[in-house]
């Protein structure tokens, strides 16, 4: 199913794809690929937007919207909330200070 959110990302794909690499990537290593992908010819920074979009809809399809994490190269894995630590032995302490 295909939401608002994905329709717009496709539209900013299409007047420039950098653009909605960084909305769905960050600024990572896929958003520096499509840049260079897109200075090198527009149609492959095309596909690669389009590529990046396809697997964040596939993700949403899998996990749910807002369940999954993008984790690099058109990945995504399940969001996990992260814990804290405690040294071994201790419960841990959500206070303002330590003890």
């Amino acid at each position: 199913m295909v939401k608002t959110s994905d329709v717009v990302l496709i539209l900013v794909a299409i007047i420039f794809p950098p653009a909605a690499a960084a909305f769905i990537a960050g600024c990572s290593c896929d958003l520096l690929i499509n840049i260079c992908l897109t200075i090198l010819g527009y149609i492959p920074g095309h596909l690669h937007a389009f590529w990046l979009i396809y697997k964040k809809m596939q993700a949403e399809e899998r996990y749910g919207y807002g369940g999954y994490q993008y984790v690099g190269n058109g990945t995504y894995q399940p969001y996990q909330e992260p814990q804290a630590q405690a040294p071994q032995g201790q419960q841990p302490y959500y206070g303002a200070t330590s003890h």
